[in-house]
Parts: C-alpha cells; structure tokens; sequence
C-alpha cells in the first residue's frame, strides 16, 4: 500500500474521528447513546453523503478497525469475573442457553423465511441461506457489557435481577463468540458446496482448539507488557498491537492456506484476544491493572471503531432494507422474551421477574457489530449488505435497549436513585444537639445520600417552619425516654451523634438508643471525660474538642495527603465505610473482587473487631469496608457490595 496514500487517510480520518466526538457529546445532550453519534458522524462524512472519506480510505484504514475489535474482545472478557459470577450459575446458565437457541431458531428462521426479500439473498442456493441464517444467529444473541454497566451504574441498581442480567450478558458474549467461530467455519462449508463429513467436524474442532490456544498464548505476550514498570501510555500501545497481530494473523494464515492446502483455515481471531482477556482478569495477578489501561483507552477505541462503521455503511442499502431491519428487530425481541421467559422458568425466577427479563437484553454495541464486520471480510459475497442489515438491527437495539432496561430495573424495586430508595434501604442518623455544627454535619451527610434528624432537648434551638437545603424539620425532644425517643426516630436508624452540653444527660441518651434501639454505632462529643469509661464500655467513639485539633494537626504532619483527602473539602476524593449485603461476595477473598484501582481498602470492621486488610482477606457478610477514592469509584464499590 501507498504510504502516502495511507498518511493521508489517516489525517482525514484524525480530523472526522475529532468532528465524532463532538456529536456524540451532542447524542448525549438528547439522551441517545454516544456511540450513537459515532455512527451518524461516520455515516455522514463516509462515501454515501458528503464522501469526506472514501472507500479506498476505509479499506486503507482497516488496520484500525481490528484494531478495535481487539479491544472490543479484551473489554468483554475482561467483565468474565469467574469468582463474582459463583452463586448465578443456575439462573446464568439457563438463561444464557435458552436465549441464544430462541434467537438462533426464531430469527434464523425469519430470515430464511425472508430470503426473497433480502437483497443479497434472492441468489444464494438453499444451502447458502442456511449460513446467512447460521452467521445471524451468534449475532442478534449478542448483548453490550459495556452498556449494561453504564445503565446499571446510571440507576444505582443491585439485586438478582440486576446481577442475573449482567451475569448474561457476560457469559454470553464469551460464548456467542466461540459459536460464532464454529457459525463461520460451517457458513464457508455451505457457501463452497462442500458436504459435511468426519474430517469437517475435525477441522473445525482443531480451528477452534487453536484459537483457544492461542489466546493463552497471547496473554502471556500482554502479560510480559503488563508487569513492567513503563508508564499507561507506554503500556497501552503494545497491548493493542497484540491484539491487531491476532488478526493479522487469522488473515495470513487463512490466505496461505487457501493457496497451499486444500482446506481453508479459519482461526476466530476475537476469540483468540477474548481467551487471553478471560486469563487475564481470572488467573493472572494483573487484572486491576489491566482493567485500568482498557478504561483509559476505552473512548478513543470506541471513536475510532463506531465512526468507521459508520462510514461503511452504504446508505442506500440502509433504506432498501429498512422494512426488513424493523421485521429482525421485532423478530429477535419475541425470541429474547421466549429465551428469558424459558431461562426464568427453568431457574426458578419469580414470575414477575420471567415476564419482563427479556427488557434487560435488548441492547447491543460493539461485540456484535465487530461480528458483523467479521462476516464482510470473511465472506466477501455477502459483503457490506451483509452488515448495513445486521447494523441496523443493533442500532435500533441500542437505541431503545437502554429504555427497556431502566423501566425493568424500575419495575423490579432495583434502582437505588433518591427517589426511588425505600424507607428500609436508606442510612438514617439522628443527631441530637442542635447548633451551627450539627447543622453542618447534616448538610454534608445529606449530599452523600443519608436521611438526616435533627433533635434537641433545649425547644430554644430548634428552628421551626420549612427545612433549609433539604434537611427534614428539626424537632424538639421534650425528655431523654425511649417512648419520646421512639416516636421521634426511624426504627432502623444505624447511627447516632450526640452533641448535648451535659455528658450525663448524653450517656443516658447513648445508653437508650443501645439498649433499646441497637443502635451500635455512636458518636459522642464529650465536654469533660469525667463518664468516658462508661461511654466506652458502650462501645461509643469519644470526641474531645479540647484535643481534636491536636490530633488533626499530628494527621496533617504525618501524612499529610491522606489528611488532606479525609480533613480538607476534596470534591475528587472521599472515605466511604461500606456494609457487605451482597450474598455472592461472602467467602471471596478481598483480591478476587474487581474494584476500580483508584480505591484502597483501608481497613475492615467485623463484629467489632478491626482487620489488617490483604489481598487474601476473606470478606463476609455484613463486614464494614473503609475505602477511599474518588468519589464516583466510591459509588460504584458501594453498589457491588451493598450499602
């Protein structure tokens, strides 16, 4: 090739992926999805509108576009965390099995029930159709991990209906790519004319033998980049240049065979980077790591990949073949909702859950359009037609996919926004004392997502009327008494901060909200420490104003970042404790948790006793984790582990 020729496409290319960005941004001003934008700004500069770019430059960039579809591979099976899966087996696994079999029975047969209709299949032999159909199916099962989480993350959302969905949708992507292997090692038997015979299954068995083992292969090359010491911008480039060298490969290696032997060889070079991707995160000490560097990349990859799709894509065909990509669209939703309901009934889901499972499956992205693209190389005469369909089908699925699932997650009781939180999930504290500093203590409780009460012994100090910055009405404690107490307070408050002018009146105060409320986590601001063996002996943590700025001080010269990230208002960082609730974590240890690599486990409670975290710490239920981190990663831990 042209090495000007290819300097100058890649220039055109820079400037259009830079235009790219910029609708995307846009997409998401009107809530449609990002990669949404990509695709239209693709389809716009491409050959068929303002032809900013041409073919030749498409073909000329095809480099790039396996380039990302190595991506693409890596990022789905990093999301294959075996040991956070355990305990969803039963309802993954049906659910995974009966899904693909209905789309793969009802879609495939619509298509070939549709072949007359379809462009590109009106001259294909029966036998031709039938790889059509075979190709399709591995595609419309194909679900978006990455858009899964994002929806998940957006609506807070934790419970089996959630994790079930996510499970899935991982499992099946790794699948639906070893299917598809075996789809196209079939599709380019049926297209050939050849008949099916001992050694076809033979060969295929030992083509998709190879390409698992190769992905081992490859992922102790991308090991050996992932435990040097270089910098991310360092490390990142030779990881996705072994990931295009996979396709390079499966390329050179089909083409030599086509001349040399009498056989084609067809190794699947998305499941060779997804093999290496799953041992990576599941047996090798690098996944934080590698998961990391993926997330660094994650948005100029998805540029790249969906703007070249969408400058693929001949519009032309998109409008002829528009009434048939409607027909695939509903097609493989009634399949979705046969597989889930299936799946559902033979898990043991409850019914509500099985009629509406199929909303959380709906979406999808980018390892089914890296399938589809598969197909445009491998099978020439099937070509771009072959994809501008099959793109369709997933660009309406990732355009209304996203609403399906919030509207399930809803349904379901699993979204965890403010307004959707139940009396019962919410952290509740009551603070007693009302005064400039407990007021502002409230308010920064509130922005971390706590329900606050304010109450006072003294009827002087609370303020009546509407509540400043969302804070609840501050109410009057008429005497220190359970009953008083009780009709003030929620009953499953979890903590208590006293800030009374008289200890004694304070303790007696701890002393009820323990005894009667189990109310085990108190903070006490003491004036004297006249009662501090009592209050200890509650198990109550004691302030002493008269030596907290010491102790601040000695924190600030010691380590001073870390004071600065507790003590100092750090709109980036922040320490969360969090309580372990989620049943599939108990019993992992702390190292086979996937966390962001921006949050440290700084210490874990359980049953009142501190622990020394390590990475083989077994985690249980109801543990109380201390993290820190930026803010978001905090949320997105609190999610996984519970509250």
């Amino acid at each position: 090739m042209d090495i000007s020729f290819l300097a100058t496409s890649l220039v055109s290319f820079l400037f259009i992926a830079l235009a790219a960005v910029q609708v995307g941004k846009l997409a998401a001003y009107i809530n449609l999805p990002y990669i949404t934008g990509y695709l239209v700004a693709g389809i716009l500069a491409g050959p068929f509108i303002f032809a900013y770019i041409q073919e030749m430059n498409v073909d000329a960039l095809r480099f790039l576009d396996e380039t990302a579809l190595a991506f693409i591979a890596f990022v789905a099976g990093s999301e294959m965390a075996l040991d956070e899966l355990r305990g969803r087996f039963r309802s993954i696994g049906w659910n995974t099995f009966l899904q693909i079999g209905a789309v793969y029975i009802v879609c495939g047969g619509v298509i070939l029930l549709l072949g007359d209709e379809i462009p590109f299949m009106r001259d294909l032999s029966l036998s031709g159709r039938l790889a059509v159909a075979l190709l399709s199916g591995p595609i419309l099962s194909a679900r978006s991990p990455s858009s899964a989480i994002a929806i998940i993350n957006e609506m807070r959302a934790r419970g089996p209906f959630t994790k079930t969905v996510l499970g899935v949708t991982v499992v099946k992507d790794v699948l639906i790519v070893v299917l598809f292997a075996l789809s196209s090692s079939i599709a380019a038997t049926l297209l050939t004319g050849h008949s099916f015979d001992l050694s076809f299954l033979l060969l295929v068995s030992l083509e998709i033998l190879a390409s698992l083992g190769l992905g081992l292969l490859l992922a102790q090359a991308m090991s050996l980049v992932l435990r040097t010491h270089w910098e991310d911008h360092v490390k990142i480039p030779p990881l996705l240049a072994l990931g295009f060298l996979a396709f390079f490969f499966a390329s050179a290696l089909r083409d030599w065979s086509h001349t040399a032997l009498p056989v084609d060889l067809h190794i699947e070079p998305l499941l060779i980077c997804l093999v290496a991707s799953i041992w990576l995160t599941n047996r090798s000490p690098y996944r934080s790591e590698f998961r990391h560097l993926l997330h660094q990349v994650r948005t100029p990859i998805f540029v790249v990949f969906f703007t070249l799709v969408g400058a693929s894509l001949d519009i032309g065909i998109v409008v002829l073949l528009l009434p048939i990509t409607l027909a695939l669209y509903l097609t493989r939703i009634v399949a979705l909702f046969i597989g889930a309901y299936l799946g559902g009934e033979a898990a043991g889901d409850p019914a509500p859950i099985k009629r509406i499972a199929w909303m959380g499956y709906i979406t999808q992205a980018g390892v089914a359009i890296g399938l589809s693209k598969e197909v445009a190389i491998a099978f020439p005469q099937l070509g771009a037609e072959f994809t501008t369909l099959l793109v369709g089908v997933i660009v309406l699925s990732e355009l209304t996919g996203p609403i399906f699932f919030k509207f399930a997650i809803r349904l379901v009781g699993e979204s965890h926004l403010p307004q959707d939180i139940e009396d019962d999930e919410a952290l509740d504290v009551v603070i007693v004392g009302i005064e400039y500093q407990s007021r502002q203590l409230a308010e920064r409780l509130l922005e971390h997502g706590w329900r606050v009460k304010l109450l006072d012994i003294d009827q002087s100090h609370v303020i009546t009327g509407p509540a400043e910055n969302g804070l609840r009405h501050e109410q009057w404690l008429p005497q220190i008494s359970t009953d008083a107490i009780r009709k003030l307070i929620e009953p499953k408050t979890e903590v208590a901060v006293t800030l009374l002018p008289d200890d004694a009146d304070s303790l007696k105060l701890c002393q009820i909200l323990y005894e009667d409320f189990g109310i085990t986590r108190q903070i006490a601001r003491l004036n004297t420490f006249t009662l501090a063996e009592e209050f200890r002996e509650l198990g109550v943590h004691m302030l002493d104003p008269a030596n907290a700025m010491v102790h601040l001080l000695d924190n600030f010269v010691r380590a001073p970042q870390l004071a600065a990230m507790v003590f100092e208002d750090d709109p980036e960082h922040d320490v969360m404790q969090v309580t372990i609730t989620d049943a599939t974590v108990d019993g992992l240890h702390l190292r086979e948790l996937i966390l962001p690599q921006d949050v440290l486990v700084m210490a874990i409670v359980r049953r009142g006793h501190s622990i020394v975290p390590h990475g083989y710490t077994t985690l249980h239920l109801e543990d109380e984790l201390t993290l820190i981190g930026p803010t978001e990663s905090l949320e997105e831990v609190a999610l996984k582990l519970g509250f």
